[in-house]
């Protein structure tokens, strides 16, 4: 009988060649949850870190998790939109407030100019008066003044008046014609005639006051002048002052003298 072989068992030995890649799976997993869970914080400086660190392990190098941004790119780009279209601390009070300012002083200076211009005409309109006085032997009898208020003729009623009297002398006539030739201006400008008288009472048939008399000669006077149909009416007017702006003390003759007068006002020029 023959020997039966006896079967020898071996041992079997279990291949574990896959744990080394199922190891790898289970770390890749692990860092793929770690990097969502840092992708989740808020925390940059620390996302930062931690993708530099998983970097250098599974590249060995730089790559695109290093320094990433935590904030995605759209958002950061109309971050950065929103911020540029801020107005910086008090821009947006100081830019009205400066263009304002600038306006107001250029309004000013344009004034200024206007102010400057006008003066100058008036001041030429002066010597045009000057030469009529000098040349018609007048300067005991007219005389001009230039202020702020506007070019001022000052007519003594010894040329215009008899005394007491509202009305032009027929002789004064020709006075009358020539100033208002002088008168004639374009544009035209606003004059105001006024009538002035010392402080000596009047009371007759026609004037129970010196005031009465300062008004009717100053509307007699000026419905002379505006004969000249250059003129324009609407641009005149007529006050009475009666004593109560004198230019001279009416303690003295003279003095009553320079104060019984009729003024020409030539007004400086309004913005419209």
């Amino acid at each position: 009988m023959s020997k039966r072989k006896k079967k020898e068992h071996h041992e079997e030995h279990v291949d574990e060649s896959w744990l080394l890649p199922y190891a790898d799976l289970l770390t890749l997993l692990v860092a793929l949850f770690i990097v969502l869970f840092a992708m989740s914080s808020v925390d940059a400086e620390k996302f930062q870190k931690l993708s530099k660190s998983f970097n250098d392990v599974f590249t060995g190098g730089t790559g695109v998790m290093e320094f990433p941004s935590p904030i995605p790119e759209g958002s950061r780009e109309a971050t950065d939109v929103s911020k540029d279209n801020l107005p910086e601390s008090g821009q947006e009070q100081e830019q009205p407030q400066d263009q304002e300012a600038q306006a107001a002083l250029e309004q000013l200076a344009n004034e200024e100019l206007r102010k400057q211009a006008d003066q100058e005409e008036l001041s030429s309109l002066q010597e045009k008066v000057n030469s009529y006085i000098t040349n018609n032997d007048l300067t005991d009898k007219l005389e001009t003044s230039l202020t702020t208020e506007g070019l001022l003729v000052t007519i003594r009623d010894n040329v215009l008046f008899q005394s007491g009297s509202a009305d032009v002398r027929r002789e004064d006539y020709d006075v009358a014609g020539e100033i208002s030739d002088l008168l004639v201006m374009d544009p035209p400008r606003n004059i105001m005639i006024s009538g002035h008288t010392d402080n000596v009472p009047i009371s007759n048939a026609r004037f129970s006051s010196n005031w009465e008399l300062s008004v009717m000669r100053a509307v007699n006077f000026m419905k002379l002048i505006l004969e000249n149909d250059k003129l324009d009416p609407g641009k005149f007017s007529a006050k009475g002052f009666g004593e109560f702006q004198p230019s001279a003390a009416n303690e003295t003759a003279d003095g009553r003298a320079k104060n019984r007068r009729v003024e020409i006002l030539i007004l400086p020029r309004t913005e419209s």
